[in-house]
């Protein structure tokens, strides 16, 4: 089968909406979902819950007369070949149940294609840029920031499998009071260690990297007025090391320096005056946001003159879609909440969709050593950083750690659990059963035959094992819907876990040549979204534990 199932099922209710005349508003906005229980079929719509208000009817009934026409749909679909039964569950939900025919095919595709096989091509060549960790070159990563790396890198990876073109993007905020500050705390640890002695103030940075700066600022005799640039661009080489460490490379860094010399804000600017967008209040410029939902209007030049965050952030996402990107994600810790409306009113302003611009906020990490939080004070310098922790559990532990919450949901890092050797160890879990497998068909004396006879596959947790490989595509598709990869972190975890249940009731290997190479088949078709899976999330995948 060439097309993908669920858009097929998708267009086969569609199809039956608009025979019954029910809801045809929500025709656009169908999904499906994998039920909870294996017994409730392969797939589940809760479309007869959504429609049983507005028709004035019980779930129940509205699902028993989209049956009969799903029913006669299929009929005149291919989808006959595959569906076995069309049923409704429960409070009113519509399940999907695939046949054998459909289950043994698909794997049988997978194995015969590889890799091509688990690709959807949702994205068309869509370009998309994901602007992600962005975070000030005033010190080493925090935890915070590599947690937002991880989700950014691996949604890119998604996307891009998917058939978007992405591209990944560091805005860097070069300039500024925190330069400033950066700049004058430079200074003063050069005074101390030339033996001055003088008070160090509580907001300037307080780290033991600003010595080190100040030292190599004084062997390379920089002037003062260039201090905050050498100590920007120190501290940068550190943060693109750190990420190199953590398998992430970015297509573009772009600096808010060069973006403020390059005339482009007062051309934002003058783009909004033409259209009576920004005004002048109490010696302030102010941007008319109101006029596309925020809640007030904001200020962007301040009346002393500077530019506030806002001001350099309306002109660089304008150029992003100049660039010519149709879809951007940026990608923000939890403090940046409050400023979605004002930015997307900059979008709607600009005369661009708004819903062209994914905010996707990242919450934060608490790190635990020994069962305690590590306290943090970033004002002190005192805070765990992404080195600390890749030192400690090492890239792959690191990454699939970060990822191991929702995105919106605080996450509990365990630093003890990720460097375990154990099952308990979630990507040691995964990337064992990689193993496993791979090690299996290493030794097989045996040769792989992709064109066993897979209809051998009968055992209850073979079929579980073959539909939780079928269900790779489905879990990128809720990657993208959600602008999550946390939901593929869970589904590889099910997928190890289902191989090893099969894998300790029934033996691999055995006297019966043909089932051998069934069972063959089906450990390689694991071994390949495993694989594929990881590779998604910027984890190695070892054939050797």
């Amino acid at each position: 089968m060439k097309e993908n199932i669920q858009e097929q099922i998708v267009r086969l209710i569609q199809a039956a909406l608009k025979e019954t005349g029910f809801g045809q508003s929500l025709a656009k906005d169908l999904y499906l979902d994998i039920p909870a229980e294996e017994r409730f079929g392969d797939f589940s719509t809760n479309i007869a819950l959504r429609l049983s208000k507005p028709l004035h009817k019980s779930p129940r009934e509205v699902a028993e007369v989209l049956i009969r026409a799903l029913h006669k749909q299929a009929e005149k679909s291919n989808l006959k070949e595959y569906i076995a039964e069309i049923k409704a569950e429960g409070a009113g939900f519509i399940n999907f149940y695939l046949n054998a025919k459909y289950h043994y095919g698909k794997l049988r595709e997978i194995l015969l294609r590889g890799e091509p096989a688990l690709r959807i091509n949702l994205g068309k060549q869509k370009r998309v840029l994901i602007e992600f960790v962005s975070a000030n070159p005033t010190g080493s990563l925090s935890v915070a920031h590599a947690r937002q790396a991880a989700v950014g890198d691996s949604l890119a990876n998604i996307l891009e499998f998917l058939g978007f073109k992405a591209k990944r993007e560091y805005y860097l905020n070069d300039v500024g009071n925190q330069i400033n500050i950066l700049s004058k705390s430079v200074a003063l640890r050069m005074k101390e260690l030339a033996g001055e002695k003088g008070e160090f103030p509580l907001d300037h940075y307080q780290g033991e990297y600003i010595y080190e700066i100040a030292k190599e600022a004084g062997r390379q005799k920089i002037n003062p007025e260039g201090l905050g640039d050498f100590a920007a661009n120190y501290i940068l080489e550190i943060i693109k090391k750190e990420l190199d460490d953590f398998g992430i490379k970015f297509d573009c860094w772009y600096s808010q320096k060069a973006l403020e010399k390059s005339g482009k804000i007062l051309k934002a600017f003058n783009f909004l005056k033409k259209k009576k967008l920004l005004y002048e209040s109490d010696g302030a410029l102010w941007f008319k946001s109101t006029a596309f939902g925020d809640d007030k209007d904001r200020v962007v030049v301040k009346s002393d003159g500077s530019y506030t965050y806002l001001a350099p952030d309306i002109a660089y996402h304008d150029d992003k879609y100049k660039r010519g990107f149709a879809w951007l994600i940026n990608l923000w810790g939890p403090d940046h909440h409050g400023y979605i409306n004002r930015l997307k009113a900059s979008v709607a302003a600009f005369g661009r969709d708004p819903d062209s611009l994914s905010i996707v906020i990242v919450q934060l990490a608490t790190i635990f050593r020994g069962g305690k939080p590590v306290q943090m004070s970033t004002r002190r310098g005192e805070y765990i950083t992404l080195r600390e922790v890749l030192d400690e559990v090492g890239r792959d532990a690191a990454r699939f750690f970060f990822l191991m919450r929702r995105t919106d949901s605080h996450l509990d890092f365990d630093l003890e659990v990720a460097k375990k050797q154990t099952s308990e160890n979630p990507v040691y879990y995964v990337q064992y059963a990689h193993a496993r497998i791979s090690s299996i068909l290493r030794n097989a004396e045996v040769k792989l035959n992709k064109n066993a006879d897979l209809t051998l596959l009968k055992e209850k947790e073979e079929l579980g094992l073959t539909k939780k490989i079928l269900q790779f595509s489905y879990i990128l598709n809720v990657c993208l819907k959600t602008r999550d990869p946390y939901m593929l972190t869970v589904y590889l975890q099910e997928l190890s876990e289902a191989f090893h249940k099969f894998y300790d009731l029934h033996r691999v290997l055995s006297d019966n040549t043909a089932l051998t190479q069934a069972r063959l088949c089906l450990i390689e078709g694991a071994r390949l979204v495993i694989a594929t899976g990881l590779e998604l999330l910027g984890v190695s995948r070892p054939e050797k534990m």
